[in-house]
This record gives C-alpha cells, sequence and structure tokens, in this order.
C-alpha cells in the first residue's frame, strides 16, 4: 500500500479530495486507478488507509476505510542543522538521510565559500523539491511528519533566531574541544543546532558570527569528513547519545 503525506488536502465525511502537487505525483506519475488502495498521513500524523474512488481532471477523491493514531516515530530531540549550500546533489542527500534519522529542521545557508547561491526566482523552485525529498524519506521511513526545510541568506542571519538548548559549530579549525568533551557537558537537552560548512570550509568571519550567537566549535577527530558526511555522522551521534537511535 502506497503512503502519501496529504499536506493541505482535507479529510472529511469519510473521504479526502486530493488536489495540487499530490494529486499530480498520484494521478500523472504513479497513474492510479479507481481502486487503488492508499495510506494518507495527514498534518497531524494520522494515517487514513482507504481505495481511490474517483479520478477527475484535476483532483482525486479517496474513500477513507479506517484511520489510526500517528505512530511514535517523532524523536524526542529536535534537531536542526544549519548546513552551508554545497555543490551538485550534495544536499539532496544530506536532507534525505537526515530525514531518516530524525532530524527536526534544515536550514541551507549561502556561506562565503559556497559555490552554490540560492536567490530569487531560483529559491521558490528549489524549495519544493527540498520538501518533495523530506516528504518521499519521511514516507519512506515511517516518520508523522516530515523535517522543516528553509533556505536562507548568510550564516550571521540564519543564526539570529537560534534558540536551541545546545549550539555545536562543527570546524576544523577547532584543535582543543572534542564532541565527546561537548557532549559530557549536557544532559538530555531538548534542542541542538549544528552548523556544518560547504566544501571549502567556514570563514574566520562565519567562525566569529556563530561564537557570538552562542556557539561551541566541536571537532569529529582527526580526519576531515566531506560536507555531506560530516552533518550525517553528528546528527547520527546525538541521536545516539540523547535520542532514539540504538
Amino acid at each position: 500500500m502506497r503512503s502519501f503525506f496529504l499536506g493541505d488536502n482535507p479529510v472529511s465525511d469519510g473521504a479526502a479530495t486530493v488536489t495540487g502537487e499530490l494529486y499530480r505525483h498520484m494521478a500523472r506519475v504513479l497513474r492510479l486507478k479507481e481502486g487503488a488502495e492508499v495510506e494518507l498521513v495527514d498534518a497531524d500524523g494520522r494515517r487514513h488507509s482507504g481505495v481511490v474512488a474517483e479520478v477527475g481532471a484535476k483532483s482525486l477523491t479517496v474513500r477513507i476505510e479506517a484511520t489510526s493514531a500517528a505512530p511514535e516515530r517523532e524523536p524526542g530531540l529536535r534537531i536542526t542543522l544549519y548546513q552551508g549550500l554545497p555543490k551538485g546533489d550534495k544536499l539532496d542527500l544530506i536532507l534525505q538521510k537526515c530525514t531518516e534519522l530524525g532530524i527536526t529542521e534544515v536550514v541551507t545557508f549561502d556561506a562565503a565559500r559556497s559555490i552554490v547561491k540560492l536567490r530569487g526566482e531560483k529559491t521558490a523552485g528549489k524549495l519544493a523539491r527540498f520538501e518533495k525529498i523530506v516528504q518521499e524519506a519521511a514516507r519512506q521511513c515511517g516518520r508523522s511528519s516530515a523535517p522543516r526545510v528553509a533556505i536562507g541568506g548568510s550564516l550571521k542571519e540564519v543564526l539570529r533566531d537560534a534558540g536551541q538548548t545546545v549550539k555545536l559549530l562543527l570546524w576544523e579549525g577547532e584543535e582543543k574541544t572534542t564532541l565527546r568533551e561537548c557532549l559530557e557537558r549536557y544532559q538530555g537537552p531538548e534542542s541542538v543546532a549544528v552548523v556544518v560548512g560547504p566544501e571549502g570550509g567556514l570563514s574566520a568571519e562565519e567562525v566569529a558570527a556563530a561564537l557570538a550567537c552562542g556557539f561551541t566549535p566541536v571537532t569529529l577527530g582527526k580526519r576531515i569528513l566531506r560536507t555531506e558526511t560530516a552533518g550525517l555522522a553528528l546528527v547520527s551521534i546525538l541521536q545516539f547519545h540523547w535520542g532514539d537511535l540504538g
């Protein structure tokens, strides 16, 4: 049975009316026909199993046959990744795997050394694509909701409202504090913020901006990890140490 996030599509009177991008995906891409069994996940994480009753030119209707409460698959630890924009399709991988690991939010920023820059008309199209990636990843791993994705400006701008309990800056220039040492300072925080730079790393100005916002610089060890590896490794460690992984 295929599963889909309903988004803004409503469920009422025992039926769900699907329009917009989800309709195009179900009717045009997957070519679901009347009688197809599907599962729809609403904004509250409830799962509605049903059958496609009608496929129209711009919408389709699903007859709901059973509804179940949201499973407890969302982690208690809220993690926000501030990711410097990488080149190519590396961000696709980061979004997909971070979703599987239970991240709460991914905020990209235009780092001084980012090769790729997202501005103007490109932003809306890219954001829609990123949201589709995390929604699909959330569906496949059985999450009740997809993480939030945001495209920000400079690192200083995106960190302006960072109010997480623990704030970590992954920086290859840090030679004193290891992540292991930093984790020992805190006991069961509710939220964690992580900053990871792009391929070229963070500039001195960006490091200073993060420090001014209360971030603690840490290193993962002697090896320098790629930008698409660093965030995933750190999120995995945090979920194992404070979250629900393992």
